[in-house]
This record gives C-alpha cells, structure tokens and sequence, in this order.
C-alpha cells in the first residue's frame, strides 16, 4: 500500500510542486502568453488614457494586471464597464460604458457569471 505525504522537507506538497523549476517556467509561459493577448486587445480599444497591462511575481503564483494607475484609475470600469451617472460636482452626465473584458478575455475566463468556463 502506498503512503502519501503531506509534507516534504517540513513544507507541504502542494507548495513543493509549486514552487518547482519546471511548474515555474510553465507558469510564466502562460503569464507572458496571457499578458501578451490582453495588451493587444487593449491597445485596439485604447483611444487615450494611461492603462496598461502589467506582470506581477508573487512568492508562488503569476498575476496579469490591467492598471490605470497614472491616470484615471479606471481599470475596473475598463474591465466591467459602468452604468451612467450624474457627476455631483459638474452636473454633467458621465455615459455608460460597456466593459471590455480584457483580462477575462486573454485568460479565457468567461465575462459573465452566467457563463460556462470552457477549457
């Protein structure tokens, strides 16, 4: 009967694999690949504005970020869209914007939860 351990060398398994060479190169192929679709789906929609596509490195996990940090701090409404409101200050009317689902997109994530995950 085999044995399965929970840990190796004092830290568990799951992060041993993890953190493997091969896992790790595979990870960041897929991040740059990823990476790579978002930017140029969001240059075909970018007209003006300062959001761009950014690759974070945590201790294990790869992340592919939509920032808007220069500018407007738009990236959610990029990402989900807005509906249309009245700017409290100017009285003026901000227009409802569809979302552009760039990360969903390049991940292929679905853009609603209503939709099925396909893999």
């Amino acid at each position: 009967m085999a044995h399965v351990y929970r840990s190796v060398g004092g830290r568990k398994l799951d992060k041993v694999i993890a953190l493997n060479d091969g896992v790790q190169a595979d990870l960041e192929e897929r991040t740059l690949a990823m990476a790579a679709r978002a930017e140029a789906d969001l240059l075909q929609h970018s007209s003006s504005g300062d959001a761009f596509i950014d690759i974070d490195h945590g201790d294990v996990d790869w992340y592919v970020v939509l920032s808007d940090e220069r500018g407007q701090r738009a990236a959610l409404s990029i990402e989900y869209g807005r509906a249309a409101r009245i700017d409290p200050e100017t009285g003026q009317e901000k227009a409802a914007m569809d979302g552009l689902f760039i990360l969903h997109k390049a991940t292929n994530l679905p853009s609603s939860r209503h939709s099925r995950i396909r893999f």
